[in-house]
């Protein structure tokens, strides 16, 4: 009986230790996964497939427009003539001028920076001079599958080029999501990093120094030699996001419009943090204002 509870004893014993391990290997994996730096690379693979994908539609869409636009400029001339060779210059020319506004809006949704109104009205003038030429011929026929048929291409190239925009701009969100939730989880201290290269949860202030020099010291006696040390630095403040709060709620006035330009100017927060703090102010003042 005696041997038999020790070999029940150590078959559970080794159990709970693979079960053990196994819990401790899931841990490492899900916090390999939920790292900032992990979930960055893996939206940067998404947003290129998005890009790539979006601008396959995109073009291929404008490229369906280009024959309708060029029967629309030519109005009946002559096969290889002068007006009718020119005529194929105008879809190229509204299309070149929308692709280069939205490769800029590439690069900006990218960090966060909104465009002024001049951008969106020209991306929204060369979208609806796309659709305007190339359905005219449908509309003055008077027939509803040919306007159906050429609406379309320009409408899908439409909400394309604005949704592409607010796509990338989630993406980034995303990214600054998964940093400050890695930064909620950690200990006050704690490094967000791997094995060295660590990243430190709260960005930290100028580090004060212990004084070293003993002979400026008053009332300092040595009556024993004693071997120098090298000098030592207190740990550096983490300077928190309260902190930071704080610093953008002391600068804000009525009438200064809260973006994280605003908030990273202000506070010399970083960028992964100054979205979240300009939703956090913009909140609080909003409330503010609610209660007055």
């Amino acid at each position: 009986m005696t041997t038999t509870n020790q070999n029940e004893t150590t078959a559970v014993e080794g159990r709970a230790r693979r079960l053990a391990e196994d819990a401790a290997e899931a841990a490492d994996v899900r916090r390999w996964q939920t790292h900032p730096d992990v979930v960055a690379l893996r939206v940067e693979r998404v947003r290129a497939q998005v890009d790539r994908l979006c601008w396959s539609g995109i073009v291929l869409g404008l490229a369906f427009t280009t024959a309708n636009v060029q029967w629309f400029a030519a109005a009946g001339a002559a096969f290889g003539s002068l007006p009718w060779l020119t005529a194929w210059l105008l879809d190229p020319t509204v299309c070149l001028i929308l692709l280069a506004i939205l490769r800029a809006e590439q690069v900006t949704a990218r960090y966060q920076v909104h465009t002024g109104a001049w951008v969106r009205a020209a991306k929204w003038l060369t979208l609806a001079a796309t659709y305007v030429m190339n359905t005219w011929s449908s509309w003055a026929a008077g027939s509803p599958a040919g306007v159906v048929l050429h609406s379309v291409p320009p409408l899908v190239v439409f909400v394309a080029a604005e949704a592409v925009t607010d796509l990338r701009d989630k993406l980034t969100d995303a990214v600054s999501v998964a940093f400050m939730n890695a930064t909620d989880q950690a200990e006050p201290g704690e490094a967000v990093g791997v094995q060295g290269s660590a990243v430190l949860v709260h960005e930290p202030n100028t580090p004060d120094h212990e004084p070293t020099d003993l002979a400026s010291e008053p009332n300092v006696s040595a009556p024993e030699p004693v071997t120098a040390e090298p000098r030592r630095e207190r740990p550096a403040r983490r300077k928190l996001f309260a902190d930071y709060l704080a610093d953008a709620q002391a600068t804000w006035t009525p009438g200064v419009e809260i973006t994280p330009a605003w908030v990273r100017e202000t506070t010399g927060c970083s960028r992964g943090l100054s979205s979240r703090l300009a939703a956090v102010l913009s909140a609080e003042i909003g409330k503010g204002v609610g209660g007055k």
